[in-house]
């Protein structure tokens, strides 16, 4: 289906003011005391960018927010459709799948773990899942990987959930059940000794996926649910198919060629890789959780006590550095240096979702965005991670270092 430009009116919230652009609304809180001077002009800057490149690139549907050090919202940004076919606008509510940022709370539960004295990040792998010991081991080293390495993403475990391709119609996503992962193994090999380097692996967190159930004796869907979500309020957030009363709320994705969006489907299952890849939703639910990174909550309201202050910014300790200088891998958290600063996040990409978490720990301020839409060929159009890296320098260098004097 070729999109054409829709203008429409939004609802927006109570004391909010709604500005149409083209098929984007901009919603701002009036100034509260919690923005800094020049947060203003520098959020339109940031904006304006984030507006221009998802209209002139095809992005079908996209959020983006900003949250004070004290968790509230300073700006929410809607733009575009979140289903093209029921003529449905992206709004508050869209519901977005949200991608590898599921690892962040799958580290999380480990730690949980961790401090309840139920595992050590030290213990090997083995101990917990001794179906890996079938993984051919060139380096002798299989024993050695420990919690630390899948969380770090050190292990040595190769980047994709399949060894090989998966590219007929008919394949799943992703494997469906754990006995599919571990038929897998003897095909599997250690690519590199643990600890020697920084290499994404899916798999090293669907491993980590297993340590969770088999210590608690709860799917981990369940786990975190009851663990993560519900304390943290977030009561619209869930993983794969979505309940039946939400389904309205639920973004399509879509794959755009040549200025074509066909749609992926509102919804697709993770299967056995949930705990890698499958959280989906609304934007007003994950700023729940950024204000739980932020530290905005009551530490010993039922938000503080998912996970101890210390505990949390444990995980964002340099483990692997990048070797750029750009930053690196602390426990499942990404740390970007970016002129002198440091910012702790992660970023989600899967089917044509896009996305990213970010929160500056010297502040507490956060912000996120979400894209629907994903180029192909080969020179994509629209470049959604390009989108992505691109607002995400603009308010890493003139939004977030307002808030250091604040």
């Amino acid at each position: 289906m070729k999109r054409e430009p829709r203008h429409r009116r939004f609802r927006t919230a109570p004391g909010r003011v709604a500005l149409i652009v083209g098929v984007a609304t901009v919603s701002a809180l009036p100034a509260t005391g919690q923005e800094p001077s020049g947060f203003g002009p520098a959020w339109a800057d940031a904006a304006d960018l984030w507006r221009t490149r998802v209209e002139s690139e095809g992005v079908v549907g996209s959020s983006l927010a900003f949250l004070s050090p004290s968790g509230e919202v300073l700006a929410f940004e809607t733009y575009g459709m979140a289903d093209e076919a029921s003529d449905r606008p992206v709004s508050e509510e869209t519901i977005y799948h949200w991608a590898s940022i599921t690892k962040t709370f799958t580290g999380i539960a480990i730690m949980q773990l961790r401090d309840r004295g139920l595992l050590e990040l030290a213990d090997p792998i083995v101990d917990y899942v001794p179906e890996l010991l079938a993984v051919h081991d060139p380096h002798g080293r299989l024993r050695e990987i420990t919690l630390r390495h899948l969380l770090s993403h050190s292990s040595g475990f190769r980047a994709s959930t399949f060894p090989w391709g998966g590219a007929e119609s008919w394949h799943p996503h992703e494997p469906t059940s754990w006995e599919q992962l571990v038929a897998m193994l003897p095909y599997t090999t250690l690519e590199f000794p643990p600890g020697e380097r920084f290499s994404y692996s899916n798999p090293g967190i669907v491993f980590l996926g297993q340590v969770i159930e088999r210590l608690t004796g709860e799917d981990w869907e369940v786990y975190v649910d009851k663990n993560i979500l519900r304390p943290l309020g977030m009561t619209r957030s869930y993983f794969d198919l979505s309940p039946y009363h939400l389904l309205r709320h639920r973004s399509n994705n879509y794959l755009v060629t040549e200025g074509e969006a066909v749609a992926q489907g509102l919804d697709f299952d993770t299967g056995i890789t949930v705990s890698n890849g499958g959280l989906n939703a609304p934007v007003p639910d994950m700023l729940r959780y950024l204000r739980f990174l932020g530290g905005s909550v009551d530490p010993g309201s039922d938000e503080g006590r998912v996970l101890d202050r210390g505990s949390l910014e444990e995980m964002w300790r340099m483990e692997m550095p990048f070797g750029d200088g750009s930053g690196g891998l602390g426990l499942t958290y990404f740390l970007l240096d970016d002129a002198g600063r440091r910012f702790v996040g992660h970023t989600g990409g899967q089917k044509a979702f896009v996305s990213f978490v970010y929160v500056d720990p010297a502040t507490g301020a956060s912000a996120i965005a979400a894209f629907n839409s994903l180029g192909t060929g080969d020179a994509p159009r629209p470049d959604t991670r390009q989108i992505l890296a691109d607002v995400r320098t603009a308010l890493f260098r003139s939004v977030f270092p307002l808030f250091s004097d604040h």
